[in-house]
């Protein structure tokens, strides 16, 4: 009897390996989680990088159609998709930058080096915004209406087809 009771942990830890591995398996890494998509932009005021004056990321939208790209100095892919912000930026669209987890002098070095094609750069350098909107890592992008309703949101880095599916859904 004392030999079975010895042997139940290694059995419950025989038998929670297998439900996870099974979880795992039907479970499709490509899900994103859209939790905010239909709700209002959180409530959340950053400072902006270059002042530090604290802005609500509501404001710095103007009122109009705008992406909200979470990124940081740090991140490969963010440079990766650099090219299509600069590009979106020229045909007028706005795009309010999120410094993520980033310490601002990095931060506009990057942006100096690469081209800053934000409207408003605000910096979130503890994370608490990005946990707010729902961020599981950089680079995300927000698509939201007018009326500060967040339409739809992208994970990843954002190519021109992918702001192009992005925009259509604010039409």
């Amino acid at each position: 009897m004392s030999r079975w009771l010895a042997l139940l942990p290694l059995v419950a830890l025989v038998a929670m390996g297998l439900l996870f591995g099974l979880y795992s398996l039907n479970r499709n890494p490509q899900v994103q989680p859209d939790a905010l998509v239909g709700r209002p932009v959180p409530a959340v005021t950053l400072p902006t990088l270059a002042e530090g004056a604290p802005t609500p990321v509501r404001e710095a939208l103007g009122g109009e159609v705008a992406l909200v790209n979470f990124f940081a100095s740090w991140c490969a892919p963010c440079e990766v998709e650099h090219p299509t912000l600069m590009a979106l930026k020229d045909r007028g669209v706005r795009i309010v930058g999120i410094a993520y987890k980033d310490a601002p002098p990095q931060t506009q070095a990057f942006l100096t080096r690469l081209g800053d094609p934000f409207a408003a750069r605000l910096v979130d350098r503890d994370g608490a915004a990005g946990i707010e909107f729902g961020v599981t890592g950089v680079p995300e992008t927000y698509l939201v209406g007018a009326d500060g309703v967040i339409l739809a949101k992208h994970t990843g880095p954002l190519t021109l087809e992918d702001a192009e599916a992005l925009l259509a859904k604010a039409e």
